[in-house]
């Protein structure tokens, strides 16, 4: 199953960068056995500043045809590192082969978005930055197959 990080913003080389590209490889080298990835984030930029609206078509275009698209939300479901792991599973053994989590801009998702989306995410009540939010989402896509082989990474 392939995952695809559609985000607003650009994110230029520093410490986000690094991190997040050092999750997703792991990621991907813990998860090919296990029939999850690989990963890549896909940037969309809205240099035209049509807010949410022009956001949220741009991410619609930048998902996959069929993939099953999850927003990351303040309002979506918080959930435990295994139980992100077990969605990942379910969805995989469903047969789905992309998922796509779309994180918005400044102002959030657009509301027909998050609407027709199959899922919501939520890491918490709290409003994170979109770049953080990357580097979050990242490193619990590792954990959730670390948790899935059954490694030690994750210490509950």
């Amino acid at each position: 199953m392939r995952i695809h990080i559609c985000a607003v913003g650009r994110l230029r080389a520093g410490p986000e960068r690094t991190l997040i590209d050092d999750y997703l490889a792991r990621f991907s080298r813990t998860g090919r056995a296990l029939a999850l990835g690989p990963a890549k984030v896909i940037e969309v930029e809205d240099k035209k500043r049509g807010g949410p609206k022009a956001e949220a078509a741009l991410l619609s275009r930048a998902s996959p045809a069929g993939a099953l698209i999850c927003t990351l939300d303040e309002r979506g479901k918080v959930m435990s590192s295994p139980e992100f792991a077990r969605q990942l599973a379910t969805w995989r053994d469903q047969g789905r082969q992309d998922v796509a989590f779309l994180i918005g801009g400044a102002d959030g998702l657009e509301e027909p978005l998050r609407t027709r989306a199959d899922a919501a995410l939520s890491f918490g009540r709290m409003v994170w930055p979109h770049m953080l939010v990357r580097v979050m989402l990242a490193e619990q896509l590792y954990r959730a197959a670390s948790i899935l082989a059954g490694a030690p990474y994750h210490r509950a």
